[in-house]
């Protein structure tokens, strides 16, 4: 087990957090690969319309999934309080629990997206010319949900335990799968939308597949036994009040990116086309952004769970410096070849009326140049919001990104952008000024928390 996770308890945290958080990366790149074989594939030998629909689904599909993706977030916190505390008992029961939690949300959120995707879909204003190729790509998406679910709450105990590398293996070999899958159904049997969809949905059932192995053959206390699982009142309780206010925060943050989408979406298939790329693209930095989310969040909770409250502060600074760091050089690198980088969704060979390559990089140019530059405040209002869910506050992080992100964005749409800059700069524009308002607010609440914490542990302790 040594040789597979990293000691978060002990030893110097730079090195520790480089080895917890590179693979992390990795793994984010890897998923954030499937997205874009989806987007390239589709975009090269189906066009810039078929482009539009796929690229238009991300903000609903986020909408509905991220509820249940925050419990995968709720109970990689519990188990990593419970490992560093080392109560073999309440790693069990929170592992089987947290495995009960996926099969049922799973099920849940498929149900939910079958249902709901068509309409809403024209309810965000979806351009005629994508829309039903919007509607398959998720009709088909969806059923891959049990599957997704099965994979995060996995993945989820697995980093939770210091264990990033085998995450990491999962992906590559899923997304290996995702990348052949979609050059055989789009290019060899002409599927379109239709192909990407099963490809994606495909790949997560291999990644659920394994993520199960993996747990149920660790030679850890957090080893998973199928028949053993069930749900435990007190562990669902710890997960639900951890994890359903960071999964209604990122449904929330769906709704301002709903709105923005739908912004988007006002100004033709070309911006969606366009936009729909550039997401894409800088999806590469947020995936770095969020790895050290998940970093600081899990380092925090283990130390917290082992009563070392010496070493929330340095946690928290050396992720902090990390995020900086990383997001300007990738933001910087994104941008510096951004055109070659979008020329990827771009086809001269599809005859596409409608939306050309150079409409793709023309207006994908515009979001990249923005939110290049400036995506590390995200980060830093990350590693915040991560610092302090580990130190177990839930509730406060997300009641601060609602207010913080989304209302300033919702309010920025219907007046700065609605009334005097009615383009499409302005409202990317709108990311950023979140971004720096509500780290600042953020920054303060880690602040009263982490003294707070390091109170009790110091009293408890004497």
């Amino acid at each position: 087990m040594k040789r597979r996770t990293v000691d978060m308890l002990n030893g110097s945290l730079l090195p520790n957090i480089l080895l917890y958080t590179l693979p992390l990366i990795a793994s984010g790149l890897l998923q954030f690969l499937y997205s874009a074989a989806d987007m390239i594939v589709v975009a090269r030998f189906a066009g810039g319309t078929a482009l539009a629909a796929v690229g238009s689904t991300g903000s609903l599909v986020n909408l509905i999934v991220n509820v249940f993706i925050g419990m995968s977030v709720g109970a990689g916190v519990a188990i990593a309080r419970a490992f560093g505390a080392g109560n073999r008992k309440d790693i069990h029961e929170s592992v089987h629990t947290a495995m009960g939690i996926s099969i049922i949300s799973g099920i849940v959120t498929m149900v939910i997206g079958l249902i709901i995707a068509p309409a809403a879909l024209r309810w965000m204003g979806t351009p005629p010319e994508v829309i039903d190729q919007s509607t398959l790509y998720l009709r088909i998406y969806f059923l891959g949900m049990p599957a997704m679910m099965v994979y995060n709450f996995g993945a989820a105990i697995l980093r939770s335990v210091g264990d990033t590398r085998r995450p990491l293996y999962i992906l590559a070999l899923a997304g290996l799968v995702n990348v052949g899958l979609n050059l055989l159904l789009v290019i060899v049997f002409h599927l379109d939308v239709a192909g990407v969809a099963i490809a994606t949905t495909v790949s997560q059932v291999i990644s659920a597949v394994l993520a199960v192995l993996c747990l149920m053959r660790a030679e850890g206390v957090y080893r998973y036994r199928i028949r053993k699982t069930r749900i435990y009142k007190d562990k669902l309780l710890e997960m639900l009040r951890l994890g359903i206010p960071a999964g209604l925060q990122g449904s929330i943050f769906s709704i301002s990116n709903i709105l923005i989408q739908s912004s988007i979406n006002s100004f033709g298939a070309a911006a969606v086309a366009g936009g729909a790329a550039a997401s894409t693209v800088d999806g590469a930095i947020y995936i770095s952004m969020n790895a050290m989310y998940q970093t600081c969040m899990a380092f925090t909770a283990q130390n917290v769970g082992a009563r070392k409250p010496e070493r929330l502060k340095k946690i928290v600074f050396t992720c902090l410096a990390l995020v900086t760091v990383i997001g300007l050089i990738i933001g910087f690198l994104v941008v510096l070849f951004g055109e070659p980088l979008l020329t990827l969704f771009t086809s001269t060979s599809v005859t596409d009326t409608t939306v050309s390559p150079a409409d793709i990089l023309r207006e994908g140019m515009v979001r990249l140049t923005i939110l290049g530059y400036t995506y590390f405040l995200c980060g830093i209002m990350e590693v915040l919001v991560g610092a302090m869910r580990g130190m177990g506050s839930s509730w406060t992080p997300m009641i601060v990104s609602i207010a913080g992100v989304c209302g300033i964005r919702i309010v920025y749409i219907y007046t700065v952008f609605t009334f005097w800059y009615h383009s499409l700069p302005s409202l990317y524009l709108s990311y950023t000024i979140s971004w720096v308002i509500t780290a600042a607010i953020h920054a303060v609440c880690l602040f009263v928390k982490q003294r707070k914490i390091v109170r009790e542990l110091t009293t408890t302790d004497e």
